[in-house]
């Protein structure tokens, strides 16, 4: 069975920092693509970051240059670095992972930027 598990939200204030992390069981992330999402109250689900398998990455405008999706395969984990967080950033972060026969998705782990 697989599981994703998200974890590093909390509440912190304008221009602080967070690191999240997308711990993997039952399914190696190196082999899958793992996209960050996020969704506030009353918004749709935005994709935030990517990282392939092989290593490329992606980011939403709106975060470049704050935002950093990067892989632990040794720890089967994709971290998402957060600075410079501000209060729009505040909402719920999923993290997803997809290969060619699946997509898996955890319960979210909830970020909070005051101003």
């Amino acid at each position: 069975q697989v599981q994703l598990v998200e974890s590093g939200g909390g509440l912190v204030q304008a221009g602080g920092s967070l690191r999240l992390s997308c711990t993997a069981s039952g399914t190696i992330l190196a082999r899958n693509a793992v996209g960050w999402y996020r969704q506030a109250p009353g918004n749709q689900r935005e994709l935030v970051a990517t990282i392939t398998e092989y290593g490329s990455t992606d980011y939403v405008d709106s975060v470049k240059g704050r935002f950093t999706i990067s892989r632990d395969s040794a720890e089967n984990r994709v971290y998402l670095q957060m600075n410079s967080l501000k209060p729009e950033d505040t909402a719920l972060y999923t993290c997803n992972a997809r290969n060619l026969v699946a997509i898996y998705w955890g319960r979210g782990t909830q970020v909070t930027v005051s101003p």
